[in-house]
């Protein structure tokens, strides 16, 4: 099994909310409006090139945008691999809530 940590999770979970538009400014707004924190661009981009390292995202440059002054964007996109290291994490994430009945969390 591959782990993820939750910062990665929350991560590829923004990058897929994104669609075809995930990229760093993106990302770190979705990521801070769900978890009501400011996010640091070093905490969306640090953990986001060790998740392509790892294969589970990868990215590419966009085309020249005139509103970033003629500069492209990096844009990310989860592998397969990424989506299997997701639904696997979940899984295993569900199994464990499930052993807790008494906090609420009973399997259906």
């Amino acid at each position: 099994m591959k782990v993820l940590s939750s910062q990665e999770e929350i991560l590829m979970l923004a990058i897929l909310a994104q669609g075809d538009d995930a990229y760093g400014v993106t990302i770190r707004r979705q990521v801070s409006k769900v978890t009501g924190k400011d996010w640091s661009i070093g905490a969306i981009y640090d953990p986001l090139y060790r998740l392509e390292k790892r294969e589970f995202v990868q990215s590419r440059l966009s085309d020249p945008t005139s509103e970033r002054g003629g500069r492209s964007k990096r844009i990310f996109k989860i592998t397969d691999e990424g989506r299997r290291a997701l639904i696997e994490h979940k899984r295993v994430r569900d199994e464990l809530w499930e052993t807790f009945p008494e906090i609420g969390f009973e399997k259906s």
